[in-house]
């Protein structure tokens, strides 16, 4: 009886049926995924929301701040989380500019955080402040073409101590997507080879929708 239980643990675990549980807090680091607004809503049929729709264009805004191991990233940490009160919601808005965005993020990502919503969100806007935006990419007017290449370097020298294996341009075909910094839990700048090995290919052009 006890070798044919062995041998459904083995086979289970070898089928992926038995895999460790994503736990709150236990994780390596942290990518905060900025994304470049104009691209996301030059997706969009009509505009929506406030980020595609509103009175006021955005430039990168916050995607994510994700717990990541150093190899993948858990997930789901706590599906009996509380919902987010509304004004909780309303106070991400300037940062991550839809409502739906910052109830997903939490849900997914800042769950596995280990700490509450507030201190969570509070932890989101402490590492969007760690990172400074480019000039060039502050409130561009014109229609522009970069490589991945470019856009690492901008962001390289806009941040001391930012290295190229410690960051990641991420892309769809035509167009940047977005630039995810690694981070330490303490918000300092680290390695992270996985992440930075996503990258877009070196060589493909990248169109920069202007804000609008």
């Amino acid at each position: 009886m006890r070798l044919l239980a062995g041998l459904l643990l083995l086979l289970a675990t070898a089928t992926g049926a038995v895999a460790a549980e994503d736990k709150p807090g236990a994780f390596d680091f942290y990518v905060l995924s900025l994304s470049w607004s104009p691209s996301y809503c030059a997706t969009r049929d009509k505009p929506d929301g406030l980020q595609c729709g509103g009175p006021r264009p955005f430039a990168f805004v916050v995607h994510g701040l994700w717990p990541q191991y150093e190899k993948g990233y858990p997930q789901d940490c706590d599906r009996s989380a509380p919902r987010l009160p509304q004004r909780q919601i309303d106070g991400m808005l300037d940062l991550m500019p839809s409502p739906g965005l910052v109830i997903h993020e939490w849900r997914k990502h800042g769950t596995c955080s280990g700490l509450s919503a507030t201190a969570y969100f509070d932890l989101v806007r402490s590492a969007r402040a760690k990172v400074e935006i480019p000039p060039s990419y502050v409130n561009p007017t014109d229609y522009r073409m970069v490589s991945p290449a470019e856009v690492e370097t901008a962001f390289i020298a806009a941040n001391p101590g930012l290295e190229a294996n410690m960051l990641a341009v991420d892309c769809d075909k035509t167009r940047l997507r977005e630039v995810r910094i690694c981070l330490s839990k303490s918000l300092t700048f680290r390695p992270c080879p996985e992440v930075d090995a996503k990258s877009c290919p070196a060589g493909r052009r990248l169109a920069v929708p202007p804000l609008r």
